[in-house]
């Protein structure tokens, strides 16, 4: 703006100047007055033309902070415009992550109900688990949560167990074991016997000697025994095809069907 500021400032010069000259004329001869009129009208045009110079100068200058703020401007524009656009790409993320979350918390809340169900029905079954079988799973039932509610255990953990202890029960279910045990015979004396279990449905036991003998069934209260000495010898039978001490054979022992 220096231009606007010398031109302002020249411009009172200029009409003194022509002020002086209006005034002297009235007393000077003609000759006199158009040597001095001529003489300002050159300065004046000096500084006409120092002015347009100087504009001119400055004017460029100008167009060049103009072309400046211009790209400034531009990449303002297009440095908003990218954020706009990450913004954008931003939200529909979190509504993605917050969909997909929703998701996660509703399934682990079916697979919680599903396990915690389970659970229920496993420790319906504890009192069926025969008793050589109940002391290797007693660790398995050790992690059962007491309150599905209260528990800190992770679903996967809770549901692998529940699957461990599944696994004990199925591989005993197919099976036939012989656990030695204590039993109690007519006088209610604890006698050593040799118990032949049929998977988890029914057991036969008998001691080494024959005198006591008798059939195991479980119920909701745990696994019953009753003495029957009908059964020894048969029962004896069974366990020595068990040891391989004599060839397979049919052997007919009482079954209850439950």
């Amino acid at each position: 703006m220096h231009p606007v500021n010398r031109g302002c400032g020249r411009l009172p010069a200029v009409l003194i100047l022509l002020g002086w000259h209006l005034a002297a004329t009235a007393a000077e001869s003609p000759l006199s007055a158009a040597r001095d009129t001529l003489s300002q009208w050159v300065q004046t045009q000096q500084l006409i033309s120092r002015t347009r110079t100087e504009w001119d100068s400055d004017r460029e200058m100008l167009e060049q902070s103009r072309a400046l703020f211009e790209r400034e401007l531009k990449a303002v524009r297009e440095q908003a415009g990218r954020l706009s656009t990450n913004s954008s790409v931003a939200d529909a993320e979190r509504i993605q992550a917050e969909a997909e979350l929703k998701a996660l918390t509703q399934a682990l809340d079916r697979a919680r109900s599903l396990v915690a169900g389970l659970e229920a029905q496993v420790r319906e079954l504890i009192p069926l688990i025969p008793p050589p079988l109940l002391e290797t799973v007693q660790p398995i039932l050790q992690r059962l949560p007491n309150d599905p509610a209260e528990t800190r255990a992770g679903v996967t953990e809770r549901l692998q167990t529940v699957v461990s202890l599944l696994n004990e029960l199925d591989k005993f279910q197919g099976a036939v074991v012989v656990s030695n045990e204590k039993r109690p015979n007519a006088a209610g004396q604890p006698v050593a016997v040799d118990v032949l279990y049929l998977g988890l449905g029914q057991a036969f036991y008998a001691s080494a000697n024959g005198d006591v003998s008798g059939i195991g069934t479980p119920s909701a209260a745990g696994w019953t025994w009753k003495l029957d000495p009908q059964i020894a010898g048969k029962v004896q039978e069974a366990l020595a095809m068990y040891r391989n001490q004599k060839p397979a054979a049919f052997v007919g022992l009482p079954v209850t069907v439950q």
